[in-house]
């Protein structure tokens, strides 16, 4: 069995539609061998102030557990002009980890969310982008978005495309789960299994699993 230690940048509570708690959705983690998890709970205008509720839960768990537990937000279904304050908003309220619920083949997220999104370097991550462009990925890649592979039904079924259009353009992936529910947690060996299934080259998919969420926590002063 691999000795790696998962990092997930994207799971939910019942901050917003997740099962658990933000303790339990983190112990379970930490068993199943995390090193690093964010919760990134649903907002958009009505409820950005959430954010702060999540920081201070969070807080909680990092003085007393060894799991890094991150406080974040998914940007979700909300209008494309407004993303960007929404983010800023977030952070202000302690989001650290800022993701956004991307044009997935599989809700009818408005057309152009990939695009403002990509070209946003406050963002962290676009979630789940199914139905990713090439200039899009070449954007991201340009202002250090990473492009998440998914290991969510339905989700995942675009990862092929996002896959192959981070390899073509250079933009850094990421695999997550989107967790709402305890099945939906996985292990290293699992994550690796998917992000093969994404036709991502052997060589590559370290990066994936490790070194892109590494960097990422960095940028935020984490150290994973």
């Amino acid at each position: 069995m691999s000795e790696n230690k998962r990092i997930d940048l994207h799971m939910h509570s019942i901050f917003s539609d997740g099962e658990l708690l933000p303790s339990e959705l983190a112990r379970r983690a930490d068993v199943l061998g995390h090193k690093a998890i964010a919760i990134t709970d649903h907002v958009d205008s009505s409820n950005i102030e959430i954010a702060s509720q999540i920081a201070e839960t969070v807080n909680d768990l990092r003085d007393n557990w060894d799991i890094e537990v991150i406080p974040g937000v998914e940007i979700t279904h909300a209008p494309i002009e407004i993303i960007d304050k929404l983010a800023n908003k977030a952070r202000q309220n302690g989001a650290e980890i800022i993701v956004v619920h991307g044009e997935t083949i599989v809700e009818p997220v408005k057309e152009g969310t990939n695009r403002k999104t990509v070209e946003c370097p406050e963002i962290d991550i676009l979630g789940h982008p199914g139905l990713l462009t090439e200039e899009e990925a070449q954007i991201a890649a340009d202002n250090d978005v990473a492009l998440e592979i998914s290991a969510r039904k339905g989700h995942c079924l675009g990862n092929g495309n996002v896959a192959n259009l981070a390899l073509k353009t250079g933009a850094k992936m990421v695999l997550d789960t989107d967790t709402h529910a305890p099945g939906e947690l996985i292990n290293y060996e699992l994550a690796e299994r998917i992000a093969k299934g994404a036709n991502i080259p052997e060589q590559e998919i370290t990066k994936v699993l490790k070194d892109n969420p590494e960097r990422i926590l960095k940028k935020i002063g984490i150290k994973a």
